[in-house]
């Protein structure tokens, strides 16, 4: 994620406060974090030697309850990130109608390069650093970049350890048999094709005419791609860390995923059906849907000119700077923005977290439901709030989001 992104975020709600006419001391608390923890991360390598990370937890905002967020593991983690992330994710859990407020955590490390062993004394030890601040009632941390499952369930594991019970609430997006929730896993991607499918609906596009492309083939990209293929989406390029695949003709996601998930560290670009492209040459695609699901800051003021998508949907966060927002405004190009278009994950995380609380499961079928109601409401009270208004999708979104806090904030005044 490119540096500034903070700075970028803050101006994001300085433009809608000032278009809401927030209330100038509720708008400065916005702007600021509840609170910061930097934590060190000590631990032994296999080969007996001692390794530091550093590790952030933020969280933005629980004037709506506990707050909820991500873990991320990347070499390029920060505590502007990671603030800027909780930020959104304050954004994005108003706007769904959440009770949460925003959180985000992550450790600075490359998760591919160390081994399984390594990767569970890490975890455990970044858990028990920010064990005072997390928990079901507090803070409910979930996967995120380089982190999944099995991460999850060594975090629940260090914190029921801890507390000398166990707690499956205190994460989402754990294993099934610990508490996860059926859906968890396919729940962001699924939740981009929903918002993909309604745009195309209001737009007045057949699913049959249109062509995609999906840039990171991870647990969003996958999933959204196969869901789409499956609609009648014509998905003619993806791409992962490692490159891309491209053909006019459309490619066979099913096939391809087989593919993929049979190669332990193979890459899409080894697909033998189409032509060999970079991440970068995806994005500039003649194509109708752009779903930009890999990391943030990859469509910029220097390649937004160049792309040729009709709609964007915001798989990653946030993957357009606010520079480049303006450039794809001017193309009249729609963009679905993230705190919108990626929201399925929290809202299967929050089913999740209820059925921990009640020791009370739903089959799959009620969680699909479940997601696709609420964000199908989410996406026309978005719509419908853009015309009313006349502004774009993610200035609406951001202003019913905003609203919603600050409401709240008003309500329970300001302690002592």
């Amino acid at each position: 994620m490119s540096t500034g992104v903070l700075e970028a975020v803050i101006t994001q709600l300085d433009r809608v406060a000032e278009r809401l006419r927030l209330d100038p001391g509720i708008h400065k608390r916005m702007r600021h974090a509840d609170r910061s923890l930097v934590v060190s991360v000590p631990f032994e390598t296999d080969d007996g030697r001692m390794e530091v990370f550093q590790g952030y937890r933020v969280q933005h905002d629980n004037a709506l309850g506990p707050t909820k967020g991500g873990v991320r593991y990347h070499p390029e983690v920060t505590l502007e990130e990671t603030t800027a992330l909780a930020m959104l994710m304050t954004w994005k859990c108003g706007l769904m109608g959440l009770p949460y407020g925003g959180a985000k955590g992550g450790v600075r490390c490359d998760p591919q390069q160390l081994s399984r062993r390594e990767l569970e004394r890490m975890t455990r030890r970044y858990t028990a650093e920010i064990f005072l601040i997390i928990g079901p009632e507090y803070d409910i941390p979930a996967p995120d970049l380089g982190t999944d499952e099995q991460i999850m369930a060594w975090m629940m594991d260090t914190y029921s350890m801890h507390r000398g019970m166990t707690v499956p609430g205190v994460v989402t997006g754990k294993p099934v048999l610990l508490g996860g929730s059926l859906g968890r896993r396919e729940a962001t991607g699924r939740g981009v094709s929903y918002m993909v499918l309604e745009a195309t609906k209001k737009r007045g596009w057949h699913p049959q005419e249109l062509t995609v492309a999906v840039q990171g083939f991870g647990n969003v990209g996958s999933v959204a791609a196969r869901l789409l293929a499956e609609e009648g989406y014509r998905v003619i390029a993806v791409s992962d860390r490692n490159g891309g695949i491209y053909n006019p003709k459309g490619l066979d996601i099913t096939r391809l995923l087989l593919e993929y998930q049979e190669k332990a560290g193979g890459t899409v670009s080894d697909y033998r059906e189409g032509d060999r492209l970079t991440q970068r040459e995806l994005l500039t695609l003649n194509c109708d849907v752009l779903i930009p699901a890999a990391l943030g800051g990859q469509i910029t003021a220097a390649n937004a000119s160049a792309v040729r998508a009709r709609m964007i949907a915001e798989g990653a966060n946030p993957p357009i700077t606010p520079e480049a927002d303006e450039i794809l405004q001017e193309k009249k190009i729609l963009v679905l923005p993230d705190i919108l278009a990626n929201a399925g994950g929290v809202t299967v995380s929050y089913f999740e977290w209820v059925q921990d609380l009640q020791f009370y499961f739903w089959n799959e079928r009620e969680i699909n439901a479940r997601l696709k109601e609420i964000m199908t409401a989410a996406f026309n009270n978005v719509w419908d709030y853009a015309e009313e208004e006349g502004v774009d999708l993610r200035t609406a979104a951001l202003m019913l989001a905003v609203k919603r806090l600050a409401e709240a904030k008003r309500l329970r005044g300001l302690y002592p």
